[in-house]
């Protein structure tokens, strides 16, 4: 439950933005606010529904409507058109900019400036949400990037220095050898199923400075150089060095139960999977190791994902601001907010979760190292073991991922990674022809 700011004594209006201000001679303003959890979910409902009167008890000149409706790639357009939107949703990475380019979403400078909130956003995360001018059409909440997880133990026992994980593909590729030859285990895996193959290829192509689709999404661009080279690191891997062991098949759960089960030296995945493989699967934490995505050729970036918060066009100046101390309030509260941070904090070592794992920061620097100062006492990760990700992570450039279609897309490139892994003489030209056509067919739709 979040932090419950201090209590006003007059109740909201039900009046609209343009209502009396019930003796408080400010404005009342109502906006409609999405994303509440269905009947079906009664948990998370009451819990939002809990969110919601805390807000407006701490908030009384604005009054929040509910609805439960959710972004849906599908609908999202017939929604926008006929003005069913709520004032405030959310959205995937994958949407700002092309939300930006079509004028659907609502400019948030001025409201996000005058409340104080730019000066605690990261800046780096922000620019997902920003238009060339750098003005502002979306607020972060939520965010990771992907990098190299790692087995400690198994760079130990290999002879690498655990401090220190591959900053380059050609490292991981000679780690993941040493680590096969020394150890027994693989070196290296990698997710090939359920749409994770394309979503991790995706990933290594960034960091091969190559792109998966063209700025509007219009066609596909993964057949090139970058992407050619990126499959052939893996084939030279898996049959030239054989550092990846027999398993290909490998989906979300499947590898970081693998990884958690010593089998596996390395693999891509954002920090947040410290959760499962530790807590879920049984890995000591001593042994869990991060890194920032390795890159070839020069500093690429890395994939990112997340979610922001939108507000509607018809929003008006007095809406915009109502939105914005919302999603501060909903959203952020832990990050801008003590009290919060710390409830937030106890109750996740009251649970016997993890507490403090490193990430991509929605907030700036300043009030990240605030936030962690917050939840120091009750941080019962290994910090240190997140080093090598934290030192780069932060300013290392993320990368959406594809803006239209994502998953589509990430299906039909599957069996490219699944083909490369598991025939010796796979022909990864062709295969990345033949997977281009696919996905310009369905962008084409």
């Amino acid at each position: 439950m979040p932090f419950l700011l201090a209590a006003c004594s007059s109740a909201p209006s039900s009046g609209g933005a343009a209502g009396a201000g019930s003796g408080t001679g400010q404005q009342q303003v109502t906006i409609t606010v999405g994303d509440r959890p269905t009947s079906s979910d009664p948990a998370n409902r009451a819990q939002y529904d809990q969110k919601v009167a805390d807000f407006q008890k701490a908030n009384p000149t604005i009054t929040l409507k509910p609805v439960e409706t959710v972004w849906d790639a599908t609908t999202f357009q017939a929604q926008a058109a006929g003005g069913q939107l709520p004032d405030v949703l959310t959205v995937p990475f994958t949407e700002p900019q092309g939300l930006i380019a079509r004028k659907q979403v609502a400019d948030l400078t001025k409201a996000i400036k005058d409340d104080g909130l730019m000066d605690q956003l990261n800046p780096n995360v922000l620019k997902i949400a920003q238009d060339q001018s750098g003005n502002v059409y979306a607020v972060p909440n939520a965010a990771y990037s992907i990098g190299l997880i790692y087995n400690r133990d198994l760079f130990t026992k290999a002879g690498l220095d655990p401090n220190k994980p591959p900053a380059t593909w050609d490292e991981v590729r000679a780690a993941a050898k040493q680590i096969a030859q020394k150890t027994g285990q693989a070196g290296y895996a990698q997710m090939t199923t359920n749409n994770t193959g394309g979503w991790m290829f995706t990933t290594q192509t960034y960091a091969y400075g190559g792109t998966i689709e063209s700025d509007d999404g219009s066609k596909a661009t993964f057949d090139d150089a970058p992407s050619k080279a990126a499959l052939q690191t893996l084939h030279d891997m898996k049959w030239t060095d054989k550092s990846m062991g027999q398993a290909v098949l490998y989906d979300y759960d499947g590898i970081q139960k693998a990884f958690a089960a010593g089998k596996i030296g390395m693999y891509m995945g954002a920090p947040d999977m410290y959760r499962a493989i530790v807590v879920t699967n049984g890995l000591k934490p001593a042994s869990f190791g991060i890194g920032p995505m390795p890159q070839q050729g020069g500093d690429h970036g890395t994939l990112t994902g997340g979610s922001v918060q939108i507000v509607s066009t018809a929003a008006d100046d007095a809406q915009k601001a109502a939105a914005i101390k919302w999603i501060k309030f909903a959203y952020l509260n832990k990050y801008v907010n003590q009290d919060a941070a710390v409830a937030s904090a106890k109750s996740g070592v009251a649970a016997k979760q993890p507490v403090g794992v490193p990430g991509l920061p929605v907030v700036g620097a300043d009030q990240d190292a605030t936030y962690q100062g917050w939840i120091k006492p009750y941080v019962n990760v290994p910090l240190e073991n997140f080093a090598p990700y934290t030192k780069v992570a932060a300013d290392q450039k993320i990368i959406p991922e594809p803006p239209v279609k994502a998953q589509e897309v990430y299906a039909a490139l599957d069996p490219v990674v699944q083909t490369v892994l598991g025939n010796e003489k796979a022909d990864i030209p062709a295969l990345l022809t033949k997977a281009a056509g696919t996905v310009n067919a369905k962008l084409g739709r």
